[in-house]
């Protein structure tokens, strides 16, 4: 599923964030994944996206400019093609 910023979406219940000085270790204790996840500002947005409405409003808590939310997009695809972030349902 493609993440958009309409969408409601929240970190994984089976992944567990690591902090690290370049950003974090996302680890998925079902699938047994491992992603990095390699700007602090990229784990602010993933801990921000269970607390909002959508993404949108995750990225603006996180402090996100406008201009890199096509970026932030294609990352949070990525961590949805692996079951690291998963939609939420209303």
């Amino acid at each position: 599923m493609k993440v958009t910023l309409e969408g409601a979406w929240s970190l994984s219940s089976s992944v567990a964030l690591r902090p690290e000085p370049f950003g974090a270790l996302a680890y998925h204790f079902g699938n047994r994944k491992l992603t990095f996840l390699k700007t602090p500002a990229l784990v602010r947005v993933v801990r921000a996206l269970g607390g909002g409405p959508d993404v949108r409003a995750a990225l603006a808590a996180a402090g996100v400019a406008e201009a890199e939310y096509a970026a932030y997009l294609a990352a949070l695809d990525g961590l949805a093609a692996t079951d690291m972030i998963v939609e939420r349902v209303a």
